[in-house]
């Protein structure tokens, strides 16, 4: 098990699920991100700097893709409760697997794009 998987199995159901869903995801999106706890949660780093981390609340799973990362989906964040780099997904709604995906590839390229530069 690595750090991640150990941090998920801290939790009751149904935030481990959910953890486990916003994780296998994240995974996928970010294959050769570095996975490591910063700031006490789960977050994945490409070229030494932080992509995206995420975190297990009692009511929801709180995902952190930065600032740059929200702005560029807005609209599509709009019905959640949102701060200036911080997305809540509440565990009485349906997890947005395919928008977490899309954030995720975001934010790589934004990283991958900084470093061609």
């Amino acid at each position: 098990m690595g750090v991640i998987d150990d941090y998920i199995a801290g939790f009751d159901e149904p935030t481990r699920s959910r953890l486990n869903e916003v994780y296998q995801a994240l995974r996928e999106e970010i294959p050769e991100g570095a996975e490591l706890i910063s700031y006490s949660i789960p977050t994945f780093d490409l070229k030494n700097k932080h992509l995206i981390h995420f975190a297990g609340y009692k009511n929801h799973v709180g995902l952190y893709p930065t600032p740059h990362g929200m702005t560029a989906f807005d609209t599509e964040l709009s019905g959640y409760k949102k701060g200036k780099g911080s997305v809540q997904f509440p565990h009485d709604q349906a997890l947005p697997v395919e928008l977490i995906r899309k954030l995720a590839r975001h934010r790589r390229q934004e990283i991958l794009s900084a470093g061609s530069q």
